[in-house]
């Protein structure tokens, strides 16, 4: 890489911008991250629901989550720096997916768990009911709004039963993970830009050179990484590499929502994550008795496309009302919190078409993205910044990514990593649930 400049100049330091300069700096690449906030994960990281959890629709996905967990469970180890505000913890309370009946997103997870080795307990619908007392366990799906006839209807079934992870759960701070991450990355000779905003991406003799700022500064490198969440799609455009993506990526807003828990038992000390399709929604713990709710986006919930800078308003009365309607349908002793109560979190994130992430290069040399995370990939951080910091050697090493997809051994668990599974130009991928389980 240059000895003039930067190595790799990463724009964007959430969670997974921090990973992919961490990665980088701790191979020897000499780092600058740029991002318009006030500091590390103030974007759609510090939003995030934070869940761990493993029930993806592809073998490689399945494989980074595995791989991803163990990050978060040997959290300081893998960082090998300290950082004055402590670090980010991994709950692991566990994760229940919730079987409606035959035919479900089990049916794809299970085979793929079975084969990688991950662990998981089937439960009956005998099993469920001891393990969830407070949950009723009918059948109300498919999702609907509450101000949808359909939502009102009787139950029409039974659960099945679940599959349970107790390797699952939350990370407990995200923000703070990222700071953890810029830390560990600064450790590494890593520098880190706040409150600058990328505005142009720079180009020489046919690649990428290096990266236009606001303020009128520049800064040169002879491999940029688009990790702009939200902002993804403009950069890859001054980049003038967005039409030629054959999968592309816009941001959308999203709520989550915190409730009380139960009056009759303590959820944060005895329940679990839990993704409910026939709901539309997933759930986890929060400190003090809480829950934090969060829609699956089934096809009922709208798709609001927003600038990654728009003004994005408070929770509405639609999202609330029908999000803790749809958890107290399953827990019925949660009580329906009033709509002058609500609490919760306005965001967005940036979706690819399909909701499964873009980490690749791009048709201009040098240029590389991890982009299109779908709010489900706070999870993969460290592997993705391993994969990313991987190809990026590899690519400018001189192989041919695009012909011989490459093949990434996991950190932790040495599974097979096809990055191939990530790129920009693969079709819709049919296998994906297209949904958000955290």
């Amino acid at each position: 890489m240059s000895d003039t400049g930067y190595d790799a100049i990463i724009i964007g330091a959430g969670v997974i911008g921090g990973a992919v300069a961490y990665e980088l700096a701790r191979r020897g690449h000499r780092t600058l991250s740029v991002d318009k906030g006030p500091g590390a994960g103030y974007g759609s990281t510090s939003a995030s629901s934070a869940v761990i959890r493993f029930s993806y629709s592809t073998e490689t996905g399945v494989a980074a989550a595995w791989d991803g967990m163990h990050y978060w469970r040997n959290w300081p180890d893998y960082l090998g720096a300290q950082d004055e505000n402590g670090y980010a913890r991994l709950v692991q309370c566990g994760m229940a997916l919730l079987i409606q009946g035959d035919e479900g997103h089990h049916n794809r997870v299970m085979p793929i768990w079975d084969r990688l080795g991950v662990p998981y307990e089937y439960w009956d619908r005998e099993t469920l009911a001891e393990r969830a007392p407070t949950f009723d366990l009918h059948l109300y799906g498919p999702p609907a709004r509450s101000t949808d006839d359909a939502f009102w209807g009787d139950a029409h079934g039974e659960l099945v039963g679940a599959l349970f992870s107790p390797d699952a759960g939350y990370v407990d701070d995200p923000q703070l993970a990222a700071h953890n991450l810029q830390r560990a990355a600064e450790a590494q000779g890593a520098e880190f830009r706040f409150r600058t905003e990328v505005v142009g991406v720079e180009q020489a003799r046919g690649r990428v050179a290096g990266v236009a700022m606001a303020d009128g500064t520049t800064a040169s490198a002879p491999v940029v990484v688009n990790v702009g969440g939200p902002h993804s799609s403009h950069i890859n455009r001054f980049a003038g590499v967005y039409d030629s993506m054959n999968i592309k990526t816009q941001s959308i807003r999203h709520e989550t929502y915190h409730v009380p828990g139960p009056p009759d038992m303590d959820f944060t000390a005895d329940g679990f994550a839990v993704a409910d399709d026939d709901s539309g929604i997933y759930f986890r713990p929060q400190p003090g008795n809480n829950i934090l709710v969060g829609t699956t986006d089934p096809p009922c919930d709208p798709k609001v496309s927003v600038g990654p800078d728009e003004d994005l308003g408070e929770i509405t009365s639609d999202g609330w009302e029908t999000n803790t309607m749809r958890i107290n349908k399953r827990m019925p002793t949660l009580g329906v919190p009033l709509a002058h109560e609500k609490k919760g979190v306005v965001d967005r994130y940036d979706k690819s078409d399909d909701w499964i992430p873009i980490y690749d290069r791009t048709d201009l040399d040098g240029f590389y993205v991890a982009i299109g995370t779908s709010g489900n990939q706070f999870k993969n951080a460290g592997v993705a910044g391993h994969m990313m910091a991987e190809l990026i050697e590899a690519v400018e090493g001189g192989h041919d990514h695009d012909a011989d997809p490459l093949q990434v051994t996991a950190r932790y668990t040495g599974l097979n990593l096809d990055m191939g599974t990530f790129r920009r130009n693969r079709e819709i991928n049919a296998d994906s649930s297209m949904t958000v389980h955290g």
